[in-house]
């Protein structure tokens, strides 16, 4: 199994165990694989969700030009629900799975047909 195989594995782990859903595998492998090289980098692999600039770059570089959704408050308010589903204690909430949650939220799950 290879690293990106093991990452996407410890993802589903999280999305089962801290957010409570069943992961759509198929899903999450090619929102893991959007990420690019981000996944193998300690700090760009995971989402501060206490830091509102953090959250921000979220917003704009995901929701806005990956997803392609209009900015106004549901953006800010889908990635604080989100971040509250994973548990705002939770230190390490990888990106990857936040991304996975986004998709799923707005159901732009085509983006990544």
């Amino acid at each position: 199994m290879g690293r990106r195989d093991e990452l996407i594995a410890q993802y589903a782990d999280d999305l089962r165990n801290k957010c409570g859903m069943s992961p759509d595998m198929a899903l999450l492998t090619k929102v893991t694989i959007g990420c690019g090289p981000s996944i193998y980098d300690a700090d760009a692999s995971t989402v501060a969700g206490g830091q509102q600039s953090e959250l921000e770059t979220v917003k704009q570089n995901f929701l806005i030009k990956k997803l392609g959704l209009a900015d106004g408050p549901e953006l800010m308010n889908a990635i604080n629900a989100v971040v509250d589903t994973y548990g705002r204690s939770e230190r390490n909430k990888y990106r990857a799975v936040v991304y996975y949650m986004l998709t799923k939220h707005f159901g732009k799950e085509s983006i990544y047909g």
